[in-house]
């Protein structure tokens, strides 16, 4: 099956991953000893371009010298510098400043969002409060917080756009008219889109973002990053088997990679 998996994955050159916390989901700060296995991994899995993006809420792990000695020491891996930015209404404030601050310093921003008001609706335990409204009203607020965070800016690229269907929970009817306006919003402000193989681990069952979703994206020109938003080094290019089907259903035969925010797009050319 390892075998099975390596061959298609390689037969349209997955070699990215755009969405990496070595800080997992606790403050911790940039060194050898916490960043030396995702360079590891993504060697032994043939990740040769990737990001790291932890939270902005641990920004003051993120120590830049030390990442700079770590990415000399894996020359032959390509390692961007980014952060994931999301809406946390506690610390989102500070996320901002931290970045603005730091713009220069940094490859790539992952934007998301994570909150509905003060409800974190994606960690474990929180699928109740999808009982205590109607599913079309969380949609609508999702929707609405998508495109203030567009319009917020200091971002490069839209992170696991409908996570909020993450524990299953979606509209009966027109689940691509709920991202419409975010999606045409997000091809103005000339962003990439995420396509993650993360939704798959979840209870949804199925990659972020939706099929449906994807298809329109391309239509409006959107250019995509591929992401595993790998908490473990073990997560790293998790289902690129399923996610490179996923390719070649839709088309997809290019990926976007960024540096200095700069983003330039690279065939998935076929190896061998």
């Amino acid at each position: 099956m390892a075998a099975t998996r390596r061959s298609e994955r390689e037969s349209v050159n997955l070699f990215s991953d755009y969405h990496m916390h070595p800080q997992g989901h606790r403050l911790q700060r940039y060194d050898s000893a916490l960043l030396d296995p995702w360079s590891k991994a993504a060697r032994e899995r043939g990740i040769r371009d990737f990001a790291i993006t932890d939270h902005d809420r641990y920004h003051e792990g993120v120590d830049f010298e030390a990442f700079r000695r770590w990415r000399e020491q894996n020359d032959d891996l390509t390692i961007r510098m980014g952060i994931e930015l999301d809406n946390d209404p506690q610390s989102s404030e500070a996320g901002v400043a931290w970045v603005q601050r730091n713009w220069e310093k940094l490859d790539f921003v992952l934007g998301s969002v994570h909150f509905l008001d003060n409800w974190p609706f994606d960690r474990a335990g929180e699928d109740v409060g999808f009982s205590r409204r109607p599913i079309e009203e969380i949609y609508r607020e999702y929707a609405v917080a998508l495109r203030k965070l567009v319009e917020r800016g200091w971002i490069d690229c839209l992170a696991h756009l409908d996570l909020i269907k993450i524990f299953g929970f979606r509209p009966k009817t027109d689940f691509l008219g709920y991202f419409e306006e975010v999606l045409v919003l997000a091809r103005e402000k000339d962003l990439a889109l995420e396509i993650s193989t993360a939704g798959w681990r979840k209870p949804v069952g199925e990659a972020y973002p939706d099929e449906a979703i994807l298809r329109r994206a391309k239509d409006l020109g959107i250019p995509f990053t591929l992401a595993s938003d790998a908490h473990s080094p073990f997560h790293i290019g998790e289902d690129y088997d399923r996610l490179a089907q996923l390719l070649e259903k839709l088309g997809i035969r290019e990926v976007a990679l960024f540096q200095s925010h700069e983003r330039r797009l690279v065939p998935l050319a076929a190896v061998g």
